[in-house]
């Protein structure tokens, strides 16, 4: 298994009401480098809706292409989330709200643990391990960043 280590550290801000302000949020920031990345990961807000995913996590997840997926709520995108059972069903809301992305967003805290995704068609579905992070502005959570390997 791959060894992934993540350390964030505060990003600078000018000071209050400068023309700059908005160019140095951190979901901001997190958003352009995610669009960028090779590896599959995934940004949310607060409100768990994508703000951006990269081209290989489109594809590791199965969810088309970035633009399909960002600006719509994350667990209604077309990730369907099911369980590790023989014959896979679709997880509980209760199961859900403890997945990484959202579990380190409500959380504030690291996040880490494996996910099943089936996709339309698909019969055994993938797993996938995901590692997620808080983001912070303004000493709030924000988001979360989360990074894929597939199992």
């Amino acid at each position: 298994m791959a060894h992934v280590e993540l350390s964030l550290s505060e990003v600078f801000a000018p000071a209050a009401g400068t023309p700059t302000e908005q160019a140095f949020d951190n979901v901001g920031q997190w958003s352009g480098m995610v669009r960028r990345a090779a590896e599959p990961c995934l940004l949310i807000d607060a409100g768990t809706t994508v703000v951006a995913i990269s081209a290989s996590g489109c594809e590791l997840l199965s969810l088309g292409t970035p633009e399909a997926v960002i600006g719509r709520p994350l667990l209604e995108g077309g990730l369907r989330l099911v369980d590790f059972t023989a014959v896979p069903s679709e997880l509980t809301e209760q199961d859900t709200d403890r997945i990484p992305p959202l579990l380190a967003l409500h959380s504030g805290r690291l996040a880490r643990g494996l996910l099943r995704m089936q996709g339309a068609g698909t019969d055994g579905g993938t797993t996938v391990d995901a590692i997620s992070t808080p983001v912070l502005a303004d000493g709030k959570v924000a988001g979360s960043l989360t990074f894929f390997s597939k199992v």
